[in-house]
């Protein structure tokens, strides 16, 4: 076993939990099918290779902040402050915007060990190491990684499990944890009766709201997982935050795996969750043949001691480098005059009232105007690769009260009573990634050309907006907000979109080639000194 200072006692620890388990040696006795990370309302950290493992493009466009330190405990160990955005007052009037309409999450993320996971070539992973850390040029023998996001979900936003959002007012979050049952060097995925089986499929999830007692409310665990009872956020166990709460994150390793916690400043409240098999988290045992699915309860453990920028310090898989960083998952939503309730599709015309065109492939995941919660609003959350939904319009946070404010955020703080900072970081699109598969550009990401900075709409023309990221200080300290620049806020905004940087190439592992590794083009990347430490 991999888990630090509980060695076999893991297995005995998932006969404890609330939460029921297969151990090593069981399997699923009646087959299911759980949404996979191809649906179109699952919200899974992007691989680098989506179209082999689901046969078509699926990912996220996610412009993120990854932070630096060399400092002991930097990779597993960090808090964050921030303020959560406030929706203007509900109105049927399209210039109004709302955070759903913006992104159907932000999140906070980090490493973590999975011996299951991709590249699984080794049987162990050392939790809270820098021995970790291999270069995939040098070597394909990194050890099996997981990524976890902890998700914040806004109000009135239709979430990826059918149900509704946290509700009309309220912020909820979830501590998600996706794995990649994938062998690189072998080019062999887990089979397909298992990937039927559990949730996320080829790419597994573990999902937990973070509750005020710290317990689960169902199932986490990629082979047990209810929709219902685990997917759908109960106001009387999750917590719930209000819209401009002060919120303290902190995230760190215990004997039993990753912590998270939220405390509310605003209403006093606290909720928390531990991926650890006392709380019904697993592993899911990668099995490239036959039709076995078997599951290990698992302490998912950061997987790194320090957040370095160099190869192999990060998840191996994603598209996207870093293990300490914050991202805002933008460019799902946009407007549908008229929506087929049955299919999910939108069967009218797509885009803002005033400025329509015919629904074309990218408008699914759609929803009537009944099942949003906060402004009786009809719209899709599929994967807006058409670029011309509200993320892509000047509806972002500029100060205007018809707009909602931005999250407001700290950089991470470690050390000892999280008094460091960590003094460099990057501004991080994965922009390429999505360019090459949407169609509307050449953009190729082995080669690296014909990739933009602003993406190219379905028509052929650039995005009408891009939120970028800016800096201001408030009384508690310096803030990072994303968006557009606020009067009264923005002190610099790096350039506004050239603050992404150029386009820069990454290691990955190649498919089915033995071993060897290539680089891809998927980020538009600019790392430099922290500016917002204090």
């Amino acid at each position: 076993m991999t888990i630090k200072r509980m060695g076999l006692a893991v297995l005995a620890a998932g006969a404890l939990a609330g939460v029921s388990l297969v151990n090593a040696t069981q399997t699923q006795a009646a087959p299911r099918q759980l949404p996979n990370c191809g649906a179109a309302r699952m919200l899974c950290a992007e691989v680098e290779n989506s179209t082999q493992l689901f046969g078509h493009y699926v990912g996220h466009d996610e412009p993120a902040l990854n932070f630096y330190s060399a400092q002991h405990g930097s990779g597993n160990s960090m808090q964050y402050s921030f303020t959560l955005p406030k929706d203007p007052p509900p109105s049927a009037d399209p210039r109004f915007s709302y955070s759903f309409q913006l992104r159907p999450a932000l999140w906070f993320g980090m490493v973590l060990c999975d011996t299951q996971s991709y590249p699984v070539q080794v049987d162990h992973c050392t939790p809270d190491s820098d021995r970790n850390v291999v270069d995939p040029r040098k070597s394909p023998r990194h050890p099996g990684a997981a990524f976890m996001e902890l998700q914040l979900y806004p109000p009135g936003w239709v979430q990826q499990f059918d149900s509704q959002s946290c509700d009309a007012t309220h912020w909820c979050a979830a501590l998600t944890i996706d794995s990649l049952s994938e062998d690189p060097v072998a080019g062999t995925l887990l089979n397909t009766t298992c990937s039927n089986q559990v949730l996320g499929g080829v790419e597994y999830v573990n999902f937990a709201y973070l509750t005020r007692s710290g317990r689960p409310q169902g199932p986490p665990d990629p082979l047990h997982f209810d929709p219902v009872a685990s997917g759908k956020p109960d106001p009387r166990k999750a917590l719930m935050m209000g819209q401009g709460d002060r919120i303290t994150l902190t995230m760190h390793d215990t004997s039993h795996g990753l912590r998270a916690e939220l405390d509310d400043a605003t209403t006093h409240q606290s909720g928390s969750m531990t991926a650890s098999a006392r709380n019904g988290f697993g592993q899911v045992k990668f099995a490239p043949t036959g039709t076995s699915c078997t599951e290990t309860p698992y302490d998912f453990h950061p997987m790194y001691d320090t957040s370095s920028p160099a190869p192999g310090a990060d998840t191996l898989w994603a598209a996207h480098s870093g293990n300490v960083s914050f991202s805002d998952e933008i460019g799902h939503f946009d407007f549908c005059s008229a929506v087929d309730t049955a299919t999910g599709t939108c069967v009218g015309k797509e885009g803002v009232p005033g400025d329509q065109e015919p629904a074309d492939d990218d408008d699914f995941a759609c929803f009537p105007a009944s099942a949003s919660t906060l402004v009786p609003v009809t719209g899709c959350n599929g994967q807006n690769d058409g670029f011309d939904g509200t993320s892509y319009l000047p509806r972002w946070p500029d100060g205007s009260k018809q707009h909602p404010t931005s999250i407001l955020f700290s950089s991470p703080r470690t050390g000892h009573h999280f008094r460091d900072t960590y003094p460099r970081m990057a501004f991080e699109a994965d922009l390429a990634a999505i360019e090459s598969s949407a169609g509307n550009q050449p953009c190729d990401t082995h080669a690296g050309t014909g990739c933009t900075l602003i993406p190219l709409t379905d028509d052929g023309t650039p995005a009408a907006f891009y939120p970028f990221y800016t800096k201001g200080q408030m009384a508690q300290g310096c803030r990072w907000s994303i968006g557009n620049d606020i009067p009264g806020f923005t002190q610099n905004d790096f350039g506004r979109n050239h603050q992404y940087g150029q386009l820069v190439s990454d290691p990955h592992l190649v498919f089915g080639g033995g071993g060897a590794a290539a680089p891809r083009f998927f980020n538009f990347r600019q790392s430099l000194a922290n500016p917002c430490q204090r």
